[in-house]
């Protein structure tokens, strides 16, 4: 007969293993009919009432022994007991088991990780590993091991069942010391060491005590249509984030448990906290490039474009004076592709509206309540407004703007150009959009008018230039780090009607590699005759003139015009790669104009700052922001009304 673990059982034979330390491991055999008896003396060898077969089954037992088991083994007579009587426990409660168990876990977790184990700590822990053989019944061969000590011994021929009381505890302590000390590789002396302490990889972190409530951290959760924003944004064009990207951002979605451990964060908003005494003795009018707390520091560049490139979307459109302005922008300022808005938005219009005032207000109704109309300048018909995400307002110098005319004679300013400059954290820009000369042969003109806009301009004014060392006094373009010129050059293809037609027609999508062979503009830009320094992105789209109003056709009249690329995007940099254009083309669904609007994604690179410069501190045009939103909401509620209208006024017929 064997047991489960496949030991042949035997009657009066219990296989004791003891160690210099205390340890004990009992091994029961048991074998029907047969009892051991030992001899006189403790050299811990036995002998057998029938020898032959005890001792072969024994030996049987032992052959399946380790023999690192065998070397420490004793083996000592046992007297036989009748069972004991089950005694009766009484069932304990949920609450009690609960608090047990969670009395176990903490203490287990409180040996594991204090680095200096004490006896106590040792005790929780081997209360916890002993625990279940105590509460339950012990078997036959613990209970006999237990006995088997000399004070349990003396106690009669029979033995108690039960023992003294106090000497089962004696014993179960020493048991407890021995599992201890096993457990700290200390159960062998001069021996290899059994278990080691597990201590952690790395310090644990410090539990943070967070007093925001539930409601809070629920009002403070990241828009999960937000989320993808890193990843996609970085794909798609090399950004790491937009305007509002702190690391934080892109985490799991809660801020106010996973905040950055380089400085303190607020955990009741995405605002990082200021300090009292930051707010005693920070100044704006003073700091350095890389000053701790300067408003257009490195710190705050950081803070908001971890990797310091921000979206600019750059456009232009002759509107050729019509009042009537498109039902829709959405096709022109937020095109599909990318589909994430920019940070910075700037439209040049020539033979702008009547309207300026409500061309402005269309334009904030479009890009709605996450921007702000950080300036607008005109110049005749020549009109520029320049949007901002609200959060990037305080990183803005003062805004300033100046005007060249390039035809005195008429009254009306229709030709001529208008610059917009400022500097936003270290990085100055400049923006400038132009109506040059019309007519096909009008090529020289054309450039006089480039090279009286780039002496004539007066900017900057009060904003210290950026770099003064690399700056030109006849050259504009020079005294600004980014520098983007757009708008209706004027310039045309140098080709009839006939043949560019046919070359549209042969390629009706996006090759106009051909056409551009023809281009005016393409060629006085390789020679270096205008527009030095500049670059222009692959133009991958139609002419954007000459249509006729309100159809996809170009000119019908009787002067049938060539189609041109009149309307244009160019970019300069002091410094190398710092734009990269995104995406170059124009919107063919605005048909008010004989004139497609054209534009242009960048992303451009932002360096960090000085606070010695002024400040527009946080202007914008609040007005125009407020009218515009109530546009906004004005024509949501039309529309839904007109979905609620249509739904109801369908009759349904039963037949």
């Amino acid at each position: 007969m064997s047991t489960p673990n496949g030991f042949p059982q035997h009657s009066g034979a219990c296989v004791t293993r003891s160690t210099e330390g205390g340890a004990v491991q009992d091994l029961h055999a048991k074998k029907a009919g047969k009892a051991a008896k030992k001899e006189a003396g403790g050299d811990g060898v036995l002998t057998f009432e029938d020898p032959p077969s005890v001792g072969t089954s024994l030996n049987e037992t032992l052959k399946l022994l380790p023999d690192e088991l065998k070397a420490h083994m004793k083996i000592k007579s046992i007297t036989p007991r009748p069972p004991r009587k089950p005694r009766l426990e009484r069932a304990a409660s949920l609450d009690e088991k609960s608090w047990r168990r969670w009395r176990r876990f903490r203490t287990s977790q409180e040996s594991l990780t204090d680095p200096n184990e004490t006896s106590s700590s040792n005790g929780s822990l081997q209360e916890a590993s002993l625990s279940p053989p105590v509460r339950g019944r012990a078997s036959p061969c613990q209970q006999n091991s237990l006995h088997s000590s000399p004070d349990a011994s003396e106690a009669g021929p029979m033995g108690k069942s039960r023992g003294g009381t106090s000497d089962l505890g004696k014993r179960a302590s020493e048991i407890s010391s021995a599992f201890g000390g096993l457990l700290r590789g200390k159960a062998f002396a001069g021996g290899k060491p059994r278990l080691s302490q597990i201590m952690p990889a790395r310090p644990l972190p410090p539990m943070e005590f967070n007093v925001a409530s539930h409601t809070l951290r629920t009002a403070n959760r990241i828009d999960s249509d937000c989320m993808d924003y890193r990843h996609y944004s970085q794909h798609k064009f090399g950004r790491v984030s937009s305007s509002l990207s702190d690391s934080r951002l892109h985490g799991n979605g809660m801020v106010c448990d996973n905040c950055s451990t380089d400085s303190m964060k607020s955990t009741f908003s995405l605002l990082t906290p200021i300090r009292s005494k930051d707010v005693r003795s920070r100044s704006y009018l003073e700091g350095s490039l890389l000053a701790t707390g300067a408003l257009l520091g490195a710190e705050e560049l950081s803070r908001y474009f971890p990797d310091r490139n921000i979206g600019i979307f750059v456009a232009t459109w002759n509107m050729q004076g019509q009042k009537e302005l498109p039902v829709n922008l959405d096709d022109f300022l937020l095109p599909t592709d990318p589909d994430y808005a920019q940070d910075m938005y700037v439209i040049g219009v020539q033979e702008g509206c009547p309207d300026r005032r409500e061309w402005e207000i269309r334009l904030q109704e479009t890009l709605g309540p996450h921007y702000v109309m950080l300036y607008s300048a005109a110049h005749g018909v020549l009109y520029m407004s320049v949007f901002i995400r609200r959060d990037l307002i305080w990183f803005c110098s003062e805004v300033e703007y100046a005007t060249v005319t390039t035809r005195i004679v008429s009254q009306i300013k229709t030709k001529g150009a208008l610059g917009i400059c400022f500097t936003f954290f270290g990085t100055s820009f400049l923006f400038i959009t132009s109506h040059f000369t019309s007519g096909d042969s009008k090529v020289n003109e054309r450039k006089l008018d480039y090279n009286k806009t780039i002496q004539a301009l007066t900017l900057p004014k009060n904003v210290p230039d950026t770099n003064p060392y690399r700056s030109s006094s006849n050259d504009v373009t020079t005294r600004f780090d980014e520098v983007f010129w757009f708008g209706d050059f004027n310039f045309r293809l140098n080709k009839d009607r006939e043949t560019v037609d046919s070359i549209l027609n042969q390629n009706p999508e996006t090759d106009v590699s051909k056409l551009l062979a023809y281009d005016q503009l393409t060629s006085e830009m390789s020679r270096g005759s205008i527009f030095k320094g500049f670059q222009e992105a692959d133009i991958n789209f139609r002419p954007s003139y000459k249509f006729d109003i309100g159809k996809d056709s170009y000119d019908t009249t009787s002067k049938q015009r060539t189609p041109s690329y009149t309307d244009r995007v160019v970019y300069r940099s002091r410094y190398r790669d710092d734009i990269h254009a995104v995406k170059y083309s124009s919107c063919p669904v605005i048909k008010t104009s004989d004139h497609r609007p054209v534009f242009a994604l960048f992303r451009v690179k932002v360096r960090p700052g000085r606070d010695n410069i002024p400040l527009a501190a946080g202007q914008f045009d609040r007005e125009l922001y407020l009218i515009g939103i109530k546009r906004r909401i004005t024509r949501e509620l039309q529309k839904r009304q007109e979905q609620k209208d249509q739904k109801s006024s369908s009759i349904c017929s039963v037949s």
